[in-house]
Protein backbone atom coordinates (compact mmCIF):
# COMPACT_ATOMS: atom_id res chain seq x y z
CA UNK A 1 0.00 0.00 0.00
CA UNK A 2 2.91 2.53 0.53
CA UNK A 3 5.00 3.35 -2.34
CA UNK A 4 8.61 4.92 -1.88
CA UNK A 5 10.32 7.02 -4.57
CA UNK A 6 11.57 5.45 -7.48
CA UNK A 7 15.65 4.99 -6.70
CA UNK A 8 15.28 5.38 -3.09
CA UNK A 9 17.83 3.56 -1.78
CA UNK A 10 17.90 4.69 1.77
CA UNK A 11 14.72 5.79 4.22
CA UNK A 12 15.35 7.13 7.68
CA UNK A 13 13.02 5.68 10.80
CA UNK A 14 11.43 9.25 10.34
CA UNK A 15 10.47 9.42 7.32
CA UNK A 16 9.08 5.81 7.51
CA UNK A 17 7.13 7.12 10.15
CA UNK A 18 5.67 9.80 8.29
CA UNK A 19 4.45 7.44 5.52
CA UNK A 20 2.86 4.98 8.32
CA UNK A 21 1.20 8.01 9.68
CA UNK A 22 -0.07 9.39 6.42
CA UNK A 23 -1.65 5.59 5.24
CA UNK A 24 -3.18 5.52 8.95
CA UNK A 25 -5.18 8.64 8.10
CA UNK A 26 -5.89 7.76 4.23
CA UNK A 27 -6.90 4.05 5.06
CA UNK A 28 -9.72 5.50 7.55
CA UNK A 29 -13.20 4.02 6.44
CA UNK A 30 -15.80 6.18 4.57
CA UNK A 31 -18.81 4.25 4.71
CA UNK A 32 -19.31 3.76 8.58
CA UNK A 33 -21.59 4.63 11.70
CA UNK A 34 -21.39 7.74 14.09
CA UNK A 35 -20.23 5.13 16.89
CA UNK A 36 -17.95 3.56 14.43
CA UNK A 37 -16.14 6.62 12.98
CA UNK A 38 -15.90 7.95 16.75
CA UNK A 39 -14.43 4.32 17.88
CA UNK A 40 -12.09 4.19 14.18
CA UNK A 41 -10.85 7.99 15.05
CA UNK A 42 -10.22 7.22 18.93
CA UNK A 43 -7.89 4.10 17.90
CA UNK A 44 -6.38 6.35 15.37
CA UNK A 45 -5.68 9.37 17.61
CA UNK A 46 -4.04 6.57 20.23
CA UNK A 47 -1.84 4.69 17.21
CA UNK A 48 -0.57 8.08 16.48
CA UNK A 49 0.59 9.01 20.05
CA UNK A 50 2.54 5.58 19.88
CA UNK A 51 3.98 5.67 16.24
CA UNK A 52 7.48 7.03 17.31
CA UNK A 53 7.78 3.73 19.68
CA UNK A 54 8.45 1.61 16.31
CA UNK A 55 11.70 3.13 16.46
CA UNK A 56 12.83 1.63 19.86
CA UNK A 57 10.41 -1.33 20.76
CA UNK A 58 6.65 -2.09 21.36
CA UNK A 59 4.63 -2.92 24.58
CA UNK A 60 2.86 -6.48 23.63
CA UNK A 61 2.18 -8.85 26.72
CA UNK A 62 1.58 -12.50 25.14
CA UNK A 63 -1.05 -15.18 26.63
CA UNK A 64 -0.60 -18.63 26.72
CA UNK A 65 -3.88 -19.44 25.04
CA UNK A 66 -3.55 -18.68 21.35
CA UNK A 67 -1.02 -17.43 19.11
CA UNK A 68 -3.15 -14.48 18.11
CA UNK A 69 -3.72 -13.31 21.52
CA UNK A 70 -2.63 -10.84 23.64
CA UNK A 71 -3.37 -8.55 26.35
CA UNK A 72 -4.89 -4.83 24.64
CA UNK A 73 -2.32 -2.43 24.90
CA UNK A 74 -2.45 0.83 22.99
CA UNK A 75 0.62 -0.80 20.76
CA UNK A 76 -1.27 -3.70 19.24
CA UNK A 77 -3.54 -0.65 17.58
CA UNK A 78 -1.14 -0.08 15.39
CA UNK A 79 -1.17 -3.82 13.57
CA UNK A 80 -4.79 -3.18 13.94
CA UNK A 81 -5.08 0.04 11.88
CA UNK A 82 -1.90 -1.29 9.54
CA UNK A 83 -4.19 -4.93 9.10
CA UNK A 84 -0.72 -6.23 9.64
CA UNK A 85 -1.47 -9.59 11.68
CA UNK A 86 0.53 -10.35 15.13
CA UNK A 87 1.54 -14.24 15.85
CA UNK A 88 2.99 -15.64 18.53
CA UNK A 89 4.21 -19.14 19.74
CA UNK A 90 3.74 -19.54 23.39
CA UNK A 91 1.70 -21.54 23.87
CA UNK A 92 0.25 -23.68 26.86
CA UNK A 93 -0.35 -27.75 26.05
CA UNK A 94 -4.16 -28.50 26.17
CA UNK A 95 -3.27 -31.98 26.78
CA UNK A 96 -0.74 -31.08 30.07
CA UNK A 97 -3.72 -30.63 32.81
CA UNK A 98 -1.69 -29.27 35.88
CA UNK A 99 -0.14 -26.79 33.66
CA UNK A 100 -3.08 -25.52 31.93
CA UNK A 101 -4.62 -25.30 35.38
CA UNK A 102 -1.61 -23.42 36.71
CA UNK A 103 -1.28 -20.86 33.79
CA UNK A 104 -5.20 -20.60 33.02
CA UNK A 105 -6.14 -17.39 30.88
CA UNK A 106 -3.02 -15.46 32.52
CA UNK A 107 -1.06 -12.70 30.36
CA UNK A 108 3.07 -13.19 30.81
CA UNK A 109 3.02 -10.47 33.43
CA UNK A 110 -0.28 -11.68 35.18
CA UNK A 111 1.99 -15.44 35.60
CA UNK A 112 4.71 -13.79 36.96
CA UNK A 113 2.63 -12.11 39.66
CA UNK A 114 0.77 -15.15 40.32
CA UNK A 115 3.99 -16.98 40.71
CA UNK A 116 5.31 -14.60 43.35
CA UNK A 117 1.80 -14.53 44.93
CA UNK A 118 2.05 -18.41 45.08
CA UNK A 119 5.16 -18.66 46.81
CA UNK A 120 3.82 -16.14 49.39
CA UNK A 121 0.89 -18.44 50.41
CA UNK A 122 0.52 -20.80 52.78
CA UNK A 123 -1.56 -22.91 51.12
CA UNK A 124 0.40 -25.72 49.59
CA UNK A 125 -2.07 -26.57 46.84
CA UNK A 126 -1.38 -22.76 45.65
CA UNK A 127 2.60 -23.20 45.92
CA UNK A 128 2.29 -26.28 44.35
CA UNK A 129 0.59 -24.57 41.52
CA UNK A 130 3.00 -21.46 41.36
CA UNK A 131 6.07 -24.10 41.16
CA UNK A 132 4.46 -25.94 38.47
CA UNK A 133 4.03 -22.54 36.73
CA UNK A 134 7.14 -21.42 36.62
CA UNK A 135 8.68 -24.78 35.61
CA UNK A 136 6.37 -23.65 32.73
CA UNK A 137 7.96 -20.85 32.26
CA UNK A 138 11.85 -22.12 32.70
CA UNK A 139 11.10 -24.91 30.75
CA UNK A 140 9.80 -22.72 27.61
CA UNK A 141 12.25 -20.33 27.65
CA UNK A 142 12.52 -19.89 23.80
CA UNK A 143 8.91 -18.39 24.04
CA UNK A 144 8.05 -21.01 21.24
CA UNK A 145 6.16 -24.37 22.33
CA UNK A 146 5.80 -27.64 19.89
CA UNK A 147 2.01 -26.70 20.52
CA UNK A 148 2.65 -23.11 19.48
CA UNK A 149 4.70 -24.06 16.36
CA UNK A 150 1.87 -26.47 15.28
CA UNK A 151 -0.85 -23.81 15.76
CA UNK A 152 1.60 -21.52 14.01
CA UNK A 153 1.88 -23.49 10.61
CA UNK A 154 -1.83 -23.89 10.84
CA UNK A 155 -3.18 -20.15 11.56
CA UNK A 156 -0.70 -18.47 8.74
CA UNK A 157 -2.36 -18.51 5.56
CA UNK A 158 -0.05 -19.40 2.29
CA UNK A 159 1.94 -16.26 1.18
CA UNK A 160 0.67 -14.24 4.17
CA UNK A 161 2.85 -11.89 5.22
CA UNK A 162 2.94 -11.68 9.23
CA UNK A 163 4.52 -9.94 12.26
CA UNK A 164 5.87 -13.16 14.59
CA UNK A 165 7.11 -12.08 18.37
CA UNK A 166 9.27 -13.67 20.30
CA UNK A 167 12.07 -13.30 23.07
CA UNK A 168 11.47 -9.43 22.98
CA UNK A 169 12.06 -9.69 19.24
CA UNK A 170 9.19 -8.53 16.33
CA UNK A 171 10.05 -10.92 12.88
CA UNK A 172 8.83 -10.55 9.75
CA UNK A 173 7.14 -14.21 8.99
CA UNK A 174 5.35 -15.47 6.04
CA UNK A 175 4.61 -19.19 4.64
CA UNK A 176 5.89 -20.62 1.58
CA UNK A 177 4.38 -24.30 0.34
CA UNK A 178 3.18 -24.84 4.14
CA UNK A 179 6.42 -23.92 5.53
CA UNK A 180 7.00 -21.00 7.99
CA UNK A 181 9.99 -18.51 7.26
CA UNK A 182 11.42 -16.06 9.20
CA UNK A 183 12.82 -12.48 7.13
CA UNK A 184 16.52 -12.67 8.35
CA UNK A 185 18.05 -9.35 9.75
CA UNK A 186 21.23 -10.58 12.52
CA UNK A 187 24.20 -8.35 11.66
CA UNK A 188 26.00 -11.75 11.17
CA UNK A 189 24.43 -11.67 7.53
CA UNK A 190 25.60 -8.23 6.36
CA UNK A 191 27.26 -9.78 4.16
CA UNK A 192 25.59 -12.49 2.89
CA UNK A 193 23.52 -10.97 0.21
CA UNK A 194 21.85 -14.27 -0.93
CA UNK A 195 20.87 -15.59 2.52
CA UNK A 196 17.16 -13.88 3.33
CA UNK A 197 14.63 -16.57 5.19
CA UNK A 198 15.29 -18.91 8.07
CA UNK A 199 12.82 -21.89 7.71
CA UNK A 200 10.87 -22.16 11.45
CA UNK A 201 10.25 -25.84 11.77
CA UNK A 202 11.75 -26.44 15.30
CA UNK A 203 11.63 -24.41 18.87
CA UNK A 204 15.81 -24.74 19.08
CA UNK A 205 15.86 -21.47 16.17
CA UNK A 206 18.29 -24.26 14.58
CA UNK A 207 16.16 -23.66 11.06
CA UNK A 208 17.36 -23.74 7.37
CA UNK A 209 18.91 -20.56 5.56
CA UNK A 210 16.90 -19.86 1.89
CA UNK A 211 17.56 -16.95 -0.62
CA UNK A 212 14.52 -14.88 -2.01
CA UNK A 213 12.94 -17.82 -4.13
CA UNK A 214 13.22 -20.15 -0.45
CA UNK A 215 15.71 -22.41 -2.46
CA UNK A 216 18.54 -23.24 0.18
CA UNK A 217 21.43 -21.14 0.49
CA UNK A 218 23.91 -21.72 3.46
CA UNK A 219 26.33 -19.09 4.61
CA UNK A 220 29.56 -18.92 2.73
CA UNK A 221 31.04 -17.97 6.49
CA UNK A 222 28.95 -20.40 9.21
CA UNK A 223 31.68 -19.14 11.69
CA UNK A 224 31.58 -15.67 10.77
CA UNK A 225 27.36 -15.54 10.82
CA UNK A 226 27.71 -16.99 14.31
CA UNK A 227 29.90 -14.49 15.36
CA UNK A 228 27.36 -11.96 14.03
CA UNK A 229 24.19 -13.58 15.74
CA UNK A 230 25.93 -13.12 18.95
CA UNK A 231 27.38 -9.78 19.19
CA UNK A 232 23.55 -8.78 17.86
CA UNK A 233 22.72 -10.74 21.20
CA UNK A 234 25.67 -8.96 23.40
CA UNK A 235 23.95 -5.10 21.86
CA UNK A 236 20.50 -6.49 22.93
CA UNK A 237 21.72 -6.99 26.70
CA UNK A 238 23.86 -3.68 26.46
CA UNK A 239 20.98 -2.04 25.29
CA UNK A 240 18.41 -3.59 27.45
CA UNK A 241 21.08 -2.70 30.06
CA UNK A 242 21.30 0.53 29.39
CA UNK A 243 17.98 1.57 29.13
CA UNK A 244 17.30 0.24 32.84
CA UNK A 245 20.15 1.94 33.95
CA UNK A 246 19.09 5.28 32.13
CA UNK A 247 15.40 4.64 33.78
CA UNK A 248 16.99 4.09 37.11
CA UNK A 249 19.18 7.31 37.04
CA UNK A 250 16.53 9.20 35.94
CA UNK A 251 14.37 8.85 39.19
CA UNK A 252 14.84 11.56 41.39
CA UNK A 253 14.33 10.97 45.16
CA UNK A 254 11.68 13.83 45.76
CA UNK A 255 11.08 12.74 49.32
CA UNK A 256 14.71 14.01 50.60
CA UNK A 257 14.25 17.66 49.13
CA UNK A 258 13.30 19.66 52.22
CA UNK A 259 10.41 21.75 51.73
CA UNK A 260 10.47 25.42 51.58
CA UNK A 261 13.54 25.03 49.42
CA UNK A 262 14.41 28.20 47.23
CA UNK A 263 14.13 27.93 42.91
CA UNK A 264 17.89 28.77 42.97
CA UNK A 265 18.78 26.11 45.50
CA UNK A 266 16.50 23.54 43.78
CA UNK A 267 18.23 24.16 40.37
CA UNK A 268 21.47 23.59 42.16
CA UNK A 269 20.49 19.99 43.45
CA UNK A 270 19.45 19.35 40.50
CA UNK A 271 22.45 20.13 38.84
CA UNK A 272 24.62 18.07 41.22
CA UNK A 273 22.85 15.23 40.81
CA UNK A 274 22.82 15.10 36.82
CA UNK A 275 26.72 15.67 37.21
CA UNK A 276 26.52 12.67 39.08
CA UNK A 277 24.81 10.77 37.17
CA UNK A 278 26.97 12.32 33.89
CA UNK A 279 30.24 11.01 36.33
CA UNK A 280 28.85 7.73 36.98
CA UNK A 281 27.70 7.09 32.86
CA UNK A 282 31.12 7.87 32.18
CA UNK A 283 32.78 5.47 33.99
CA UNK A 284 30.55 2.56 32.98
CA UNK A 285 31.20 3.39 29.84
CA UNK A 286 34.84 2.97 30.42
CA UNK A 287 34.52 -0.01 32.31
CA UNK A 288 32.32 -1.56 28.97
CA UNK A 289 35.01 -0.29 26.99
CA UNK A 290 37.85 -2.46 28.84
CA UNK A 291 35.25 -5.40 28.71
CA UNK A 292 34.44 -5.31 24.93
CA UNK A 293 38.22 -4.91 24.58
CA UNK A 294 39.17 -7.54 26.92
CA UNK A 295 36.91 -9.75 24.98
CA UNK A 296 38.04 -9.25 21.54
CA UNK A 297 35.61 -7.21 20.34
CA UNK A 298 36.72 -4.38 17.70
CA UNK A 299 34.48 -1.15 17.81
CA UNK A 300 35.08 1.27 15.10
CA UNK A 301 36.12 4.92 15.61
CA UNK A 302 32.89 5.92 17.09
CA UNK A 303 33.27 3.89 20.25
CA UNK A 304 31.40 2.36 22.89
CA UNK A 305 27.85 4.07 21.59
CA UNK A 306 28.36 2.05 18.38
CA UNK A 307 28.69 -1.40 19.95
CA UNK A 308 25.83 -0.81 22.44
CA UNK A 309 23.30 0.12 19.62
CA UNK A 310 22.54 -1.87 16.70
CA UNK A 311 23.47 0.13 13.18
CA UNK A 312 20.36 2.76 12.55
CA UNK A 313 20.73 5.43 10.22
CA UNK A 314 22.48 8.39 12.03
CA UNK A 315 18.96 10.23 12.92
CA UNK A 316 18.09 7.58 14.60
CA UNK A 317 20.58 6.56 16.64
CA UNK A 318 20.90 10.57 17.83
CA UNK A 319 17.25 10.28 19.15
CA UNK A 320 18.31 7.12 21.02
CA UNK A 321 21.11 8.66 23.23
CA UNK A 322 20.82 9.40 26.66
CA UNK A 323 21.81 12.60 27.81
CA UNK A 324 24.97 11.90 29.06
CA UNK A 325 25.80 10.64 25.39
CA UNK A 326 24.82 13.78 24.30
CA UNK A 327 26.90 15.62 26.31
CA UNK A 328 29.83 13.80 25.35
CA UNK A 329 29.15 14.39 21.90
CA UNK A 330 29.19 18.00 22.90
CA UNK A 331 32.56 17.26 24.22
CA UNK A 332 33.89 16.10 21.23
CA UNK A 333 32.41 18.92 19.55
CA UNK A 334 34.63 21.03 21.50
CA UNK A 335 37.77 18.82 21.25
CA UNK A 336 37.63 19.24 17.53
CA UNK A 337 37.24 22.79 17.86
CA UNK A 338 40.49 23.47 19.79
CA UNK A 339 42.86 23.02 17.01
CA UNK A 340 40.84 25.53 14.77
CA UNK A 341 40.97 28.08 17.40
CA UNK A 342 45.00 27.41 17.57
CA UNK A 343 45.37 27.86 13.98
CA UNK A 344 43.43 31.18 14.14
CA UNK A 345 45.88 32.30 16.74
CA UNK A 346 48.87 31.54 14.36
CA UNK A 347 46.64 33.61 11.50
CA UNK A 348 46.58 36.66 14.07
CA UNK A 349 49.99 36.12 15.02
CA UNK A 350 51.49 35.49 11.59
CA UNK A 351 52.47 38.55 8.81
CA UNK A 352 50.56 38.16 4.99
CA UNK A 353 52.45 38.95 2.15
CA UNK A 354 50.22 40.43 -0.58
Amino acid sequence: QIKLPPMMEIITAEQLMEYLGDYILDAKPKEISEIQRLNYEQNMSDAMAILHKLQTGLDVNVKFTGVRVFEYTPECIVFDLLDIPLYHGWLVDPQVADIVKAVGNCSYNQLVEKIISCKQSENSELVSEGFVAEQFLNNTATQLTYHGLCELTSAVQEGELCVFFRNNHFSTMTKYKGQLYLLVTDQGFLTEEKVVWESLHNVDGDGNFCDSEFHLRPPSDPETVYRGQQDQIDQDYLMALSLQQEQQNQEINWEQIPEGISDLELAKKLQEEEDRRASQYYQEQEQAAAQVKSSGCMCNGAGFISHLFPVFPAQQVQGAASPASTRQSGSNERKRKEPREKEREKEKNSCVLL
